[in-house]
């Protein structure tokens, strides 16, 4: 292992991890009323849920929490919500596609997450490559649905079906 570089890699999955968790929250709150809704809210209840398993890990081998790449990825995700997107007071379709598009990313980044710590699980027994499996797998679940509701999504502003 390399202490250095596992710090930072840990550090800047931890500041993804929040901007994750504020951009589901984001989305579920911004659908609160539609039929997908508890759908979204599981989402937002998994992916911050995730970050905290971030976080677990982070203490098990011994990697503090940056503060400042905390509140850098808080930020970042609500820079991102200062864009244009054809309507000037209020939400546009568009910024549903787009958001789940960055949240995909995300949970994609997360998978990789677990997967290049699966190696340093096997090299210390304080993690357990179960546990990262199981954490793989809700990361390939939370894939799936982003795909659906963003098909969804993107059915609506095209003029197709309604999320």
């Amino acid at each position: 292992m390399h202490p250095d570089a596992l710090r930072i890699y840990l550090n800047d999955h931890l500041s993804g991890a929040t901007a994750g968790v504020e951009l589901a929250r984001r989305i579920a709150r911004a659908h609160g009323s539609s039929p997908r809704a508890s759908e979204l809210r599981r989402l937002a209840h998994d992916i911050a849920e995730d970050r905290e398993a971030l976080r677990d890990l982070m203490r098990v081998l011994g990697v503090a929490p940056r503060r400042y790449k905390i509140y850098s990825g808080w930020a970042m995700e609500k820079a991102a919500r200062v864009k244009p997107n054809g309507r000037v007071l209020r939400r546009a379709g568009l910024s549903t596609v787009v958001e789940l598009e960055a949240l995909r990313m995300g949970i994609q980044g997360k998978y990789l997450l677990w997967r290049a710590l699966t190696p340093v699980a096997r090299l210390t027994e304080h993690i357990g490559t179960e546990r990262l499996d199981t954490l793989l797998d809700r990361a390939e679940s939370q894939m799936a649905t982003v795909e659906d509701l963003h098909e969804s999504a993107a059915g609506t502003v095209l003029g197709r079906e309604r999320l």
